[in-house]
């Protein structure tokens, strides 16, 4: 049975439930396990590269921003890596250390934007990497990375949130113990390639 787009998932999720009566909350099965994915799932494959001038405290962030990697001011010489730090610890630096205006030293984040200290006190290029959100499924030829070549995370991720909507405990555990498999398939098979120095293929993106 091949799942190779969302409309094949759609229709292999019904086939595994043995239902043709649902075809107006499976894509809410799928809507939640990818969500699960942006939550846990922290792979090469979801890692971009983004571009931004920042001249302020605030910048939005990539609109497909889960979490943050890697951001340097490349304008400056050397390039100024900049460090993560929580809103307390921003708090402290800002009100005690850095006061005024400068080239940024660490990021934070808070709500959909990145907070720098100091302030920048001109425009500076920044450039990030970042775990991106996976891309969403919608129609019927839509199909991502993690469908190409994990379809059986998908599908039991999928199904184990079916479980609760059907009142099917007992099946619960089968699907949850499947879909486990496969990630921990998927993060072996990344730690492996990383360990071995593959480089995964990273987009550019403009973001702020």
């Amino acid at each position: 049975m091949s799942v190779t787009n969302y409309g094949e998932l759609k229709s292999t999720i019904a086939d595994f439930l043995n239902r043709s009566d649902l075809t107006s909350v499976i894509p809410t099965f799928i809507d939640f396990a990818e969500a699960e994915f942006n939550r846990n799932l922290r792979v090469r494959q979801m890692v971009l590269r983004a571009e931004a001038q920042i001249d302020a405290r605030f910048s939005a962030v990539p609109a497909d921003f889960i979490e943050a990697k890697d951001l340097v001011i490349v304008t400056t010489n050397p390039v100024q890596p900049l460090e993560f730090i929580t809103q307390q610890e921003m708090a402290q630096n800002r009100n005690t250390i850095y006061t005024a205006a400068s080239t940024p030293k660490y990021f934070s984040v808070v709500g959909g934007q990145f907070e720098f200290v100091p302030t920048p006190d001109q425009q500076y290029s920044l450039e990030m990497s970042y775990f991106a959100k996976i891309d969403a499924l919608s129609d019927d030829a839509d199909t991502n990375w993690l469908l190409t070549d994990y379809p059986d995370i998908y599908l039991y991720t999928s199904l184990m949130h079916s479980a609760p909507y059907l009142k099917d405990d007992e099946r619960i555990g089968v699907w949850a113990q499947l879909a486990a498999k496969a990630r921990e398939e998927l993060i072996s098979r990344d730690a492996s390639s990383s360990f071995n120095g593959s480089t995964p293929r990273i987009k550019i993106r403009s973001f702020g």
